[in-house]
């Protein structure tokens, strides 16, 4: 179980890294491209990926390149996202993007459904749309809040619906995840290199350091996940449901305690909503 804490620990540092880049003055967009070099260099030097199953016919590209654009996009989104929301809602919207994948694994790609996930699909619905509505405290209007942790929602359902289709055409996963960093990389500094052309941005050291430690907590979620997996082979549902509510449990400490987000009580009630909604959706 170490291992499931510890992903969880990368995880929610993630968002505390991504919340505290204005406080000290980082370039989000910056970090999020240094991020990159971070995770593909550990890639390489952890895992030793052999990238001959990337040059065979059924190599799936088109996942890959669709990883390879999504993943900086969605890293940006949910940078803004912990800005404008708060660690605590966009940690659950990201988690609880698994009710969509489940979606597609029944209608994409043939798998069974069971009352109890198809409960936690619709419960997981109802509590975000809980979690994002927010009415601005001083004109009582609605506010826009809610558009970055839905984006954060669509994005992450979206990364790990790309992330089943490549899984099926059998690329063995240290190679896979070596093309998607590698190709997230270009796609992240390219967009910095757009910004820094039109004079948005400079490149920096502080940034790059940033970038660097938020790839550190990046590449150590996904590492703990999948020796955790490893580790528990045979109960693969307990370490995906201990892994999403572990993020949403402590995203919220964390949020609330440390950050002081303030939430509405529709808000903590979408909360809790989607604990329950991960714990049914992962249920067999």
């Amino acid at each position: 179980m170490h291992f499931i804490v510890l992903a969880i620990c990368c995880s929610v540092l993630v968002s505390v890294l991504l919340k505290l880049a204005r406080r000290y003055d980082v370039d989000v967009g910056q970090a999020v491209a240094w991020n990159y070099v971070a995770t593909s260099a550990l890639t390489a030097w952890v895992f030793h990926p052999s990238l001959t199953s990337l040059a065979a016919p059924g190599a799936p590209w088109l996942g890959f390149v669709g990883l390879g654009m999504l993943l900086p996009l969605i890293f940006l989104a949910l940078g803004a996202s912990v800005r404008h929301a708060g660690i605590v809602r966009s940690d659950a919207a990201q988690r609880l993007s698994l009710v969509v994948s489940l979606l597609a694994a029944f209608l994409l790609f043939g798998e069974s459904a069971s009352a109890a996930k198809l409960a936690g699909i619709a419960l997981g619905l109802v509590a975000l749309a809980c979690m994002v509505w927010r009415r601005d405290a001083e004109t009582g209007e609605e506010g826009t809040g809610w558009l970055w942790p839905l984006a954060v929602f669509a994005g992450f359902a979206a990364i790990d619906i790309l992330f089943k289709h490549v899984a099926q055409a059998g690329t063995p996963f240290a190679a896979s995840l070596q093309a998607m960093f590698a190709l997230a990389l270009v796609v992240a500094f390219a967009i910095q290199l757009a910004r820094r052309l039109a004079g948005r941005t400079r490149f920096t050291v502080r940034n790059a350091v940033a970038g660097l430690l938020l790839g550190l907590a990046n590449f150590g979620n996904i590492v703990f996940y999948v020796r955790a997996h490893q580790a528990l082979a045979d109960r693969p549902s307990l370490v995906f449901a201990a892994m999403n509510l572990g993020v949403v449990a402590l995203g919220a400490l964390v949020g609330t305690l440390v950050f002081r987000e303030r939430l509405s009580r529709l808000n903590v009630f979408g909360v809790v909503l989607a604990a329950a909604a991960i714990a049914l959706a992962t249920q067999g």
